[in-house]
């Protein structure tokens, strides 16, 4: 698996992509979904094996989970106020997609025993073909070790560096629609404030 932080910050690239304008409650909120499907490790302390339905990248890594926590999500951002500028669709689709993300990040690692998308209908594992991630060690001391540093080296490449291009693009994106957007306010007579 990614670490938490990976996660996170692909799915704060993904709220860049699809939330507009940012809302940081909104993507943090986001970064949240896209970190809970790891809560599963906790599995290992029941004695669950690691290919049962609820062990580790189970039922928690599936789409229908990212279904059901996209709705949780959805209800949390809309009884708060998070986002008043987008629709309920919109706001479900960021949620389920960055908590999707986690499993599809899973299914691109160098270890494990893969990703059960379709859990709880089926108990099927899938890795991706291309698998550029180095799987992190779970537990925070083989963490800070050389394995940790080759995790966080795979990490950087494949996950930090296309997320900043995302966010980045989607930032100038923005800034370009907000520079032609002014001029025809002002042709029309009304200034934007």
């Amino acid at each position: 698996m990614p670490t938490v932080f990976s996660h996170a910050v692909a799915a704060t690239a993904i709220g860049a992509a699809m939330i507009t304008p940012p809302r940081l409650a909104v993507w943090g909120l986001g970064a949240l979904c896209a970190v809970l499907p790891d809560l599963d490790v906790v599995a290992f302390a029941f004695e669950l094996p690691y290919g049962h339905v609820l062990g580790h990248r189970g039922l928690s890594h599936s789409l229908p989970f990212a279904a059901g926590l996209a709705l949780v999500a959805t209800a949390v951002a809309a009884r708060r106020r998070l986002a008043a500028s987008s629709s309920a669709i919109r706001l479900w689709a960021f949620f389920f997609v960055a908590t999707a993300s986690h499993g599809l990040l899973d299914a691109m690692t160098s270890g494990g025993f893969g990703i059960a998308f379709f859990a709880p209908f089926s108990e099927a594992r899938y890795f991706f073909p291309w698998r550029p991630i180095v799987v992190s060690p779970i537990g925070i001391g083989a963490f800070f070790s050389h394995r940790g540093l080759e995790v966080v080296s795979s990490e950087l490449v494949s996950i930090w560096l296309p997320a900043a291009v995302v966010i980045f693009v989607c930032w100038l994106a923005r800034r370009g629609r907000a520079r032609e957007i002014g001029p025809v306010v002002e042709k029309h007579g009304a200034r934007p404030s």
